[in-house]
């Protein structure tokens, strides 16, 4: 769509919101910004559009003149089935995020990055090992920096690689990427799609516009992600921790095999692999098949993996105290994530979980409460939920903020075992994020470990 002129709503004035602001206002495009939240909740995002020549519409739930623009671009936040935008699509007015607006102006390669879990880790590795390589990757998408963001980087880039999520995937019907990962599948989100099924759906809409010169790479041991290696018309490359594969990338012993269609098989023990966590192997896998398919070498790639340690508030160690290691997995927003987690210890856990519920089944964590979790302290609003699904699979306890939290677990725990932060929710309750979560969890963790310094101290 040509933008010069056009009458643009963009929905939504966080970092995705303020960047598309910037680029079609460099477009010549006529835009007005809405956002229900008042502008003095905005006040950093209004200094850095402040320069434009655009309309704000803020503070109420939806412009009062909604049909009478030539496009609408929402916010990934922004739920497309809000009934207003759903009265824009019936009038005809195309409905279309960010991604799909940033993509018409791609000028190099991209490789996207989508799944339940792991897409940050694994779009973060693939673009070390293209640096590494001496490759000039951009990395943003979902992580980070908005496409919209990249593109006037383009010129000084050899590629792409974005974090895709299943929000952006629905409105971006046109898209594209020269290769492309779907790491999992599993229950996350279903307070914004009717079911599990439209959930994946949307996932798979990754590869819904590639053809045979394009790359599919999928996870053979996740039922869902594996099902649509028939479904695709790309080049499928999975990759799997339990079986060898003739093309893809698997484990063998104590290394990571990868072979493409095109070069030899390469090799990467993984004595030289520093990150954490047998959930990790897969997203190196695919980290492994897409950087390669990319450009990077295996050399590069080995460097990468040698010096990778993982991304902050993902089953990151935060302290020993008095014998028991504390762990930060606030990204464990989902019930798939947190069962990740847990099987990568082979001790007892106290875990700490709870949040803001996203409409999953916290069942599927019973067994492994049963066999790894020594008691569950349960916060924020779906503590009531989570301790009636799981009743019988573990001792669990409330507690009424994070700090209490972690002393009730450091209360539980012994020498040698786990206090793991991760919550199967959203941290939406009581938190700004995910990451402020985690911090406010160190910060707990390391004032428990300063009480316990100075106890000592004044014991002696």
């Amino acid at each position: 769509m040509e933008l010069n002129g056009r009458k643009i709503l963009v929905v939504g004035l966080g970092k995705t919101g303020v960047g598309l602001c910037r680029f079609l206002a460099s477009q010549k495009a006529q835009v007005t910004v809405t956002d229900s939240a008042p502008a003095a909740d905005l006040a950093q995002s209004l200094t850095a559009i402040q320069d434009l020549d655009l309309t704000l519409d803020l503070g109420r739930p939806q412009p009062a003149d909604w049909l009478n623009f030539d496009l609408i671009i929402p916010s990934p936040g922004a739920p497309p089935e809000q009934p207003w935008l759903q009265d824009a699509v019936a009038h005809g007015i195309p409905l279309w995020g960010e991604l799909e607006v940033a993509g018409w102006h791609l000028k190099r390669p991209v490789a996207a990055i989508s799944g339940t879990n792991g897409k940050t880790t694994t779009t973060t590795l693939v673009g070390k090992m293209l640096l590494a390589s001496g490759k000039r990757p951009l990395v943003g998408g979902n992580i980070g920096t908005p496409l919209v963001d990249l593109l006037s980087q383009q010129a000084e880039a050899d590629c792409i690689i974005l974090e895709v999520s299943s929000f952006q995937l629905d409105t971006a019907p046109s898209f594209r990427p020269r290769a492309a990962a779907l790491l999992n599948i599993s229950e996350d989100h279903l307070d914004r799609y009717p079911d599990f099924q439209a959930y994946a759906r949307s996932k798979a809409g990754l590869f819904r516009r590639q053809g045979p010169s394009e790359t599919a790479v999928l996870n053979a041991d996740d039922p869902k992600a594996a099902a649509l290696a028939d479904q695709v018309q790309s080049q499928v490359y999975l990759f799997s921790t339990r079986k060898k594969l003739t093309f893809g990338a698997w484990q063998a012993g104590e290394s990571l095999r990868v072979c493409l269609a095109r070069g030899p098989e390469a090799k990467f023990p993984l004595n030289k692999i520093v990150l954490p966590g047998r959930h990790n192997l897969e997203n190196i896998m695919a980290a492994l098949l897409l950087a390669l398919e990319m450009g990077a070498t295996p050399q590069g790639c080995a460097e990468a993996l040698a010096r990778f340690k993982g991304l902050p508030h993902r089953l990151e160690w935060v302290a020993n105290i008095g014998g028991v290691d504390f762990y930060d997995d606030s990204k464990g927003t989902n019930v798939g994530a947190v069962v990740r987690s847990l099987e990568h210890f082979d001790r007892p856990v106290v875990l700490i979980a709870g949040g803001r519920d996203k409409g999953g089944d916290y069942r599927p964590l019973s067994a492994l409460l049963r066999q790894r979790v020594k008691k569950v302290i349960l916060l924020g609003e779906a503590q009531d939920k989570i301790a009636a699904a799981l009743s019988g699979a573990a001792l669990m306890q409330p507690a009424a903020d994070m700090a209490q939290a972690v002393e009730l677990a450091y209360a539980a725990a012994s020498s040698g075992e786990v206090v793991l932060l991760s919550p199967a929710c959203s941290s939406f309750d009581m938190f700004r994020d995910y990451a402020e979560r985690g911090r406010v969890f160190q910060e707990a963790v390391r004032s428990l470990a300063h009480e316990r310094h100075n106890s000592r101290i004044c014991a002696a």
